[in-house]
């Protein structure tokens, strides 16, 4: 299904954001360069933006931008993981992940004191799937096998999670990138997650 999308001429009137400020966010990497869509009209060329996407990061960043810097906030919202570490314990004190889900994690790749951003993110995965009810655990170590085999090839482009079952038969997807993916008859989707949001939940979570 095609996304809906909303010109900036629409935009600015909409959230009250000034040309200026919109392109300042953009250099700021607040707001991604492939959200800035263009497309030829009747009058020209015009610049256009996923509306759910664009409205929920002015949001974000407009209730945001009092306590952080422009920088941090780019940080915080950039799909790339960052060098933080928790240890263990810190990741049950921060509400990150509940104990279940650690425990299953560090039985199946092993366990250490401290983890990294990439190790909790895929915690975090794992938690977040396991949540919705549709993923038994027995899924949810094919979940961790094919993040720990298959992550780091996706290089901080975010991407994308598809969790597919035909026939009682599970299997999970990672894009490299968000657009359509389309599958044979039969083939249920019952969960896709946006890595990218992913990362920017447990930034959020972390600091």
């Amino acid at each position: 299904m095609e996304q809906e999308i909303i010109s900036k001429k629409d935009l600015l009137e909409l959230t009250g954001l000034s040309y200026g400020q919109l392109y300042r966010w953009k250099r700021k990497n607040l707001i991604p360069e492939d959200w800035f869509i263009r497309k030829s009209t009747f009058t020209g060329q015009e610049t256009f933006f996923p509306k759910h996407k664009i409205l929920a990061r002015i949001d974000k960043i407009k209730h945001m931008k009092d306590d952080l810097s422009l920088d941090e906030l780019a940080d915080l919202l950039s799909p790339h993981p960052t060098e933080i570490s928790l240890w263990k314990q810190e990741i049950l004190e921060r509400n990150i992940v509940s104990n279940m889900s650690l425990n299953f994690y560090i039985d199946r790749l092993g366990d250490t004191d401290i983890f990294s951003f990439d190790r909790i993110l895929h915690l975090f995965i794992l938690e977040k799937m396991l949540q919705t009810g549709e993923m038994s655990l027995d899924e949810g170590a094919i979940l961790l096998q094919v993040l720990s085999e298959h992550y780091p090839k996706l290089q901080g482009s975010g991407g994308e999670i598809i969790f597919i079952r035909k026939m009682g038969v599970s299997s999970f997807l990672l894009c490299s990138s968000s657009g359509e993916v389309f599958f044979e008859s039969g083939i249920r989707v019952v969960t896709r997650l946006n890595v990218a949001v992913c990362i920017e939940e447990l930034k959020m979570k972390i600091n």
